[in-house]
Order: C-alpha cells, then structure tokens, then sequence
C-alpha cells in the first residue's frame, strides 16, 4: 500500500495510490499518517474520489512525530569520507519534528546563521505500534518506509559540538513522498538510495551497504526505550555528502536537491536563502 497526505480545498486528505489509479478521502480525525493506514484498511474513508496524480500538492506524509530519531556514520564509505572511525554501536541522536516538511516544498536556510548546509538521502521507518523498552522492537514493529532529507547545517553541527540544532532548523527535514508499508516495500535491504543537485548525482548507493541493518537499529534503539506509534528513525546517509567531497558541495539559493529510495520515491526540493 501506498499512502499520502495532501491538502484540497484547505481540508486534508488520505491519497492511495495503486497500479491502476490514485484515490483520495477525507481523513477520519486528526490529519496522521498511522490513521490514514488504519483507515484504509479498515475502509472507514468511503468517500473515494479518483484523482490526477499531477493534480495533487502533497505535504509531509507524517504531520507531527513524537520522537525523530537519527542514525549516522551507517555506511562504510560515508564514515571514511568524513575521517571519523566507523561506529561500533549505532551513532544515534535527534531531530526535531518541527524540521518536517513536505516532499515537494522548499529547503529554507536561515542565512544569518549558516552557509554550510548539506543533504542527506535516508531510508526512514514509521514506527506502527508501541514496541521496545523491556522486549527489543522488530522488523513486525514498522508501518511503513519513506525517503528523508536529513539537511545538516554543518557549520552549526561541529560548532555546537553535538548534532541537534545543526540539523533540525525549520523545514531541514523533507520527507515523503509516499509512505509505502512494510508488505509492499519488502526486504529493507537491496533498494538504491540517491541525490541529485541540479540533476548531477553526488550520492548513489544501495540500503544493502547499512552498517547496522534495519533489525540491528532496531534492536538498539529501542533497548530500554519505548517507541511510540508514529515515531520515526532515518536510519543514515551513504557516500557523497557535500562537506565531504574535493572542493566541498554546500547547498546553494535556488538549488534543486532530488533525494530518492528506490521502491518509494523522490523528494524533489528548491533551496531558498533568506
């Protein structure tokens, strides 16, 4: 299954998109992506309406996120462009959720106080129910797979000395475009993972490359932790990255950044400097 959020006529909307058409209903309650699954499946939303996926302005699958949780330095070629030494446990930190944005709006960079500022390509987990704290949360735990954007303002990252702020700045966190759920998208490893800026590639690589697998982070992650329905965990960046590479390739006023999982799809974003 493949699920989406957009906004028609200023109400918002479930978008299911299947090999033949994609449909849209109005949300039962709050505008949250485990709802529109749910709904869904249960047939709850009977108010289907056939539309032109042109048509459509999708926003962040995911409204709000009760914890947003970060892995780095999770591929080998990434950690050794970086000169840090690879982890031997999960490097993990957090993001605010209040970075969400959607797949299709702009990357604004607060200019007073960075001009360093990268992409990220991640696979992302939607948490789907309660897990972990005292049994280890498992594959079974996900609802669904999406591409994120982890932006990193990398001047504030290393200047701060810890990771939050740098990459958690309003609208640093493009996700979607589609939730696709755990049955659909299959085995986490073996998808191409990419980015492109201004159509050049300068990430190409493949989920299979994980330092720590998908069961491995989750494992770790929720030992001791409960995760909540709706929590999401982008799981690392492969080789490429901007700061990293000879001159460096920082983001740029009216850039295009196309971040994109195979099996799922592309976050298209303009870069704004304000």
């Amino acid at each position: 299954m493949r699920i989406a959020r957009a906004v028609i006529d200023g109400s918002p909307r479930i978008v299911v998109k299947d090999a033949a058409t994609v449909r849209v209903a109005p949300l039962v309650g709050p505008a949250d992506a485990l709802q529109a699954i749910d709904a869904v499946r249960s047939g709850a939303s009977a108010e289907w309406e056939v539309v032109d996926e042109s048509s459509l302005s999708l926003t962040s699958p995911v409204a709000t996120a009760g914890k947003m949780i970060a892995v780095g330095l999770n591929y080998a070629d990434h950690t050794s462009e970086t000169g840090f030494t690879q982890p031997e446990r999960p490097l993990t930190f957090a993001k605010y959720t209040t970075s969400l944005t959607g797949p299709d709006d702009d990357i604004v960079i607060p200019g007073h106080l960075t001009r360093q500022v990268d992409y990220e390509a991640e696979l992302t987990v939607l948490i789907g129910r309660r897990c972990g704290g005292t049994t280890p949360a498992t594959l079974d735990d996900i609802a669904a797979y999406t591409v994120a954007n982890d932006v990193s303002a990398r001047d504030v990252q290393f200047g701060d000395v810890q990771w939050t702020r740098g990459k958690s700045f309003d609208t640093f966190t493009p996700l979607g475009p589609w939730l696709v759920t755990a049955d659909e998208f299959g085995d986490p490893a073996g998808h191409r993972i990419y980015t492109t800026v201004n159509g050049e590639t300068l990430q190409d690589d493949s989920t299979s490359e994980l330092i720590f697998d998908i069961p491995a982070l989750l494992a770790f992650i929720s030992d001791g932790v409960t995760l909540e329905p709706g929590d999401l965990i982008l799981t690392g960046t492969p080789a490429g990255a901007g700061a990293f590479r000879t001159p460096p390739r920082y983001l740029q006023d009216g850039d295009e950044v196309v971040c994109g999982v195979e099996g799922i799809g592309e976050l298209r974003n303009r870069v704004t400097v304000r």
